[in-house]
């Protein structure tokens, strides 16, 4: 291959690792924040401040940003920068977007209602429910793929070593059951219950145990539990490509940093599925974390069990579908989940005592713009972090 080939193949390489991995994951492929002083922080959120780093994330190369913020003041919602680059529409507060990862706490939820109502059990192993599923199901636990330390491989090394990988995902027809596969064929990462590492296979598997025990597909499930009880009116688990009603296009620089960005709003869902494929905006976000940690949701004991991080020193603590970040010097946790997919980074987060919480969402992959982390940081900061 020639030289001028290999970089370019290695510079396709870095940006698709994040924009297909359907998780944001710190110390991983996505971009991680450091804990910022709260000296400097108002004792509640300042939202001139806030404003004002949507403003220079815009300026940094991300084309739009959608916040909503909730704490003793109430609820802030803005935006900043363009929903579409071709009819330049500005990007609205209640725009939709394509949530990545954030998908895996909606999952969860269902599985954890499950748990509560006797139909599976915690520390079931998947080959009670799912017999030949995957290899050593035996061994691997509805809890172990709930936490990710159920040593199953991520499908997604094999996806990106495709040529083309962002398009060739794009347009893919992959089922739950191939998907599976594939990572089947990559074998397993360690012996479960031994270690943890991030896979997007646990959840398509996990989405897979929801319609086998219910007879129902997973949207339908998702949305019958937790959207309608909820009033998420603009959340769906999609079954086409399209992302309908008011939105954030997604945009990725897929060609290389010179060349015009590339729209990937319109993305076939059974590339991620269970594992990252919801839509939604960030009030509905915000209104399904704030009735998940408020009990509405799910019985104190599985509640407490989602928030109870894997026992390894992986440098990430992640409990059962949601993950716990400290963004505040004084090492205030809160609990949430990031996610990042073709076109799009989200998080939503809430704080330990409930009391602040922050749904931010870019049109854009940060893996893929590095000079953009430090302003997401603040705004994850100050919105998070006031005292």
């Amino acid at each position: 291959m020639p030289t001028t080939a290999r970089a370019s193949h290695r510079t396709a390489r870095r940006l698709a690792t994040a924009l297909l991995a359907a998780a944001a994951l710190a110390g991983g492929t996505g971009p991680a924040f450091a804990a910022q002083s709260s000296a400097t922080v108002a004792t509640t959120a300042d939202r001139a401040a806030l404003q004002r780093a949507l403003d220079e994330a815009v300026a940094e190369g991300v084309p739009g940003a959608v916040v909503e913020l909730r704490d003793g003041r109430g609820t802030w919602r803005s935006a900043a920068g363009t929903a579409d680059l071709v009819d330049g529409r500005p990007a609205g507060a209640r725009d939709r977007f394509r949530i990545g990862s954030v998908t895996k706490t909606f999952v969860a939820t269902v599985v954890l209602q499950l748990v509560a109502e006797g139909r599976t059990g915690l520390d079931d192993p998947i080959e009670r429910h799912l017999p030949g599923l995957v290899p050593n199901g035996s061994a691997i636990t509805v809890r172990q793929l709930l936490s990710h330390t159920s040593g199953l491989a991520d499908f997604n090394a094999e996806l990106l070593a495709k040529p083309d990988p962002l398009r060739t995902a794009r347009t893919a027809t992959y089922t739950p059951r191939d998907l599976i596969a594939i990572s089947t064929e990559l074998g397993p990462r360690f012996a479960p219950g031994t270690s943890w590492a991030y896979s997007n296979t646990n959840y398509v598997v996990l989405g897979l145990l929801v319609e086998h025990l219910m007879g129902h597909r997973l949207d339908q499930e998702i949305d019958r539990r937790i959207v309608r009880p909820l009033h998420l009116d603009d959340t769906s688990f999609p079954t086409t490509a399209d992302l309908p009603g008011p939105h954030l296009h997604g945009y990725e620089w897929a060609d290389g940093p010179t060349a015009p960005p590339v729209d990937f709003t319109t993305f076939n869902p059974n590339a991620i599925w269970a594992s990252g494929t919801m839509i939604s905006t960030a009030g509905d976000l915000d209104r399904f974390y704030r009735a998940l940690f408020a009990g509405r949701l799910l019985p104190a004991n599985l509640l407490d069990q989602m928030r109870t991080p894997h026992p390894f020193d992986t440098g990430r603590a992640y409990g059962l579908g949601l993950e716990s970040r400290t963004y505040c010097a004084d090492g205030t946790p809160a609990w949430g989940h990031s996610g990042s997919v073709a076109g799009y980074e989200t998080f939503s987060f809430t704080t330990a005592d409930g009391t602040r919480q922050l749904t931010l969402s870019l049109n854009r992959n940060l893996t893929a713009a590095p000079q953009v982390n430090d302003t997401i940081g603040r705004i994850l900061t100050l919105g998070l972090c006031s005292r």
